[in-house]
Parts: C-alpha cells; structure tokens; sequence
C-alpha cells in the first residue's frame, strides 16, 4: 500500500532534495534551467516556494535527469536517489566464468556470505565435493599445467568450507547421480574406480559434515532448474556457460530463494535418504 503524504509535505521534500541533489551535482540555478529548458527564475520559484504546489511532470523528469537522479526520488515516493538504469546496473553483474576450478569470484562470494545458508544447484556434481582423480579426468585436459595447482586450490575450498559457519544446502536431479554412477553421459568413459570412490567421498562426507552439508535430489521431470548459488539474502548467481549473472536485489533473491525451496521440499530424496541412495548405487554397479 501507498503510503500518502501531505501535499505540502510532498512539496517540501521536493524542495529539500531538489536542493541536495543541486549541491551534490555542483550545478547552478542558471545551469539547470539552461539543461532543464525553462527560465532561471522558474528553478528558482521551483527551491524557494513555500506552497504546496509541484511542478509539471515535465519540468519533474528534466529535473532528474539533469541532477542524475529518479523523479521519484524529487517526489518522495522512493527512497533511492538512483535512476532506474542505475538501480539494474547495481543489482545485476555479468561476469566471464572461465572452465577453470579456481574461480576468485566465486570464492570471493562464499566468504561473503560466511555464516549465512548457501543453496546451491551445480552444473555436474559439486567441485568441492568431488575426489582428486575426479577432478583430474574432468579437469586435466583443459587446464593442462596448471591442473595440480588447480585441484589444489580446490580442495581448499572443501576446508574452507568445513571450519565456515555456513550451512550448505545442495540440490541436484536424480540423473545426474545415476549419470555418474553408471558412466553415461557427461560422465562417459569415467572408470568404475574412480566412481566408486567417489561416492565413498560422497558417503563419509554427508557422515562428517551433516545437517551443514545437506544434499537434495529431484526428478528433472517434474522440476527444473539452472546451475545457480544463492549466497544468503545477499546475492544469487547463475552460471550461463561463459558467464555468471549475479543480482543482488532483496526481490530477487527471495524469488530464487523460494525457488529453491521448492527444490528442496518437493525432493524424492531428502539429505536424510541421500546416502542410503548411493550405497544402493554403489552395490547396483559393483561395489562391495
């Protein structure tokens, strides 16, 4: 609901922040009347009439756009001095997402986000959570050189991650661990001893680190959802392929957040169930 001011108090506060604007930009009356297309003595009837009348709307938009702020701003009914291309520009980012485990970015984020809950849907499995030798079939051949230092670093996010105060919340579709399990698809060609040592990673993972690492599986037939990490109530990130698109406007990430959620309830398998799971997975393909 709309909150309703006082004409007269609606025209003060115009005063008001017409003026501040004024001073913060560092132009005159005589300036803005010359970039607003009135005369000097309008600007100036426009700061010092005690009335409640308010400019046209005209006059108002020429006004905001030569001070660079919102109209709604000058008329009280935001908060924000910021335009609307400004706001956007503040609440989203887009950034190169190189195929590389050390992303500083992402690194970055999470220690930001420290002590909040990080809800997370990969791409593939989780990074951190995945074995060296993993990491290395999947990694190696595009990283050349640098794979160790990679995998290194990678792994020290997985400690990181053990001594922050976070809880962890990870959701993926069934496929992708029965993918995995059974070397189809992405995972084509994988050997069945680094899959079963993966998911005994899996396994004694869940055991050490739970209820703060929490992992979710949902039928990709009945739900979807793209690669994306919500940081808290601070931001939520996308992975686009190249690029990562960031927002950080509370509407947002609530969205996304109850997406998630969504994600979460509607599980066929809970964290409590997820390793009974793959220890099915891991006698259904061989392992003792």
């Amino acid at each position: 609901m709309v909150e309703k001011i006082d004409k007269r108090i609606r025209a003060a506060q115009f005063r008001l922040r017409m003026a501040k604007a004024m001073e913060h930009s560092k132009i005159s009356q005589s300036a803005l009347a010359r970039q607003v297309g009135v005369d000097r003595s309008t600007i100036s009837q426009l700061l010092t009439d005690d009335g409640a009348r308010l400019p046209n709307a005209h006059v108002v938009g020429a006004c905001a756009s030569a001070l660079g702020v919102s109209a709604d701003w000058l008329l009280s009914l935001s908060d924000r001095p910021e335009s609307a291309a400004e706001l956007l520009a503040g609440s989203l980012s887009l950034t190169e997402a190189p195929r590389a485990l050390v992303d500083e970015r992402i690194f970055d984020w999470h220690q930001e986000a420290a002590g909040y809950k990080i809800r997370y849907v990969p791409a593939t499995l989780p990074d951190m959570l995945k074995t060296r030798t993993l990491l290395e079939w999947e990694y190696a051949p595009h990283l050349g050189r640098t794979a160790d230092q990679a995998i290194g670093a990678s792994e020290d996010r997985l400690t990181w991650m053990r001594s922050a105060q976070s809880d962890y919340e990870i959701a993926m579709p069934l496929y992708e661990i029965h993918s995995f399990a059974h070397a189809t698809g992405y995972y084509h060609g994988l050997s069945l001893e680094v899959r079963l040592e993966q998911i005994d990673h899996f396994l004694a993972l869940t055991e050490q680190l739970y209820p703060r690492l929490r992992i979710y599986l949902f039928d990709a037939k009945r739900l979807y959802s793209a690669p994306v990490t919500i940081f808290g109530p601070l931001m939520c990130v996308f992975y686009a392929g190249g690029h990562y698109m960031a927002f950080r406007d509370k509407d947002r990430i609530e969205t996304f957040t109850r997406h998630f959620d969504t994600l979460v309830r509607e599980a066929d398998l809970t964290a409590r169930h997820f390793p009974t799971h793959l220890r099915q997975l891991r006698a259904a393909i061989g392992g003792t």
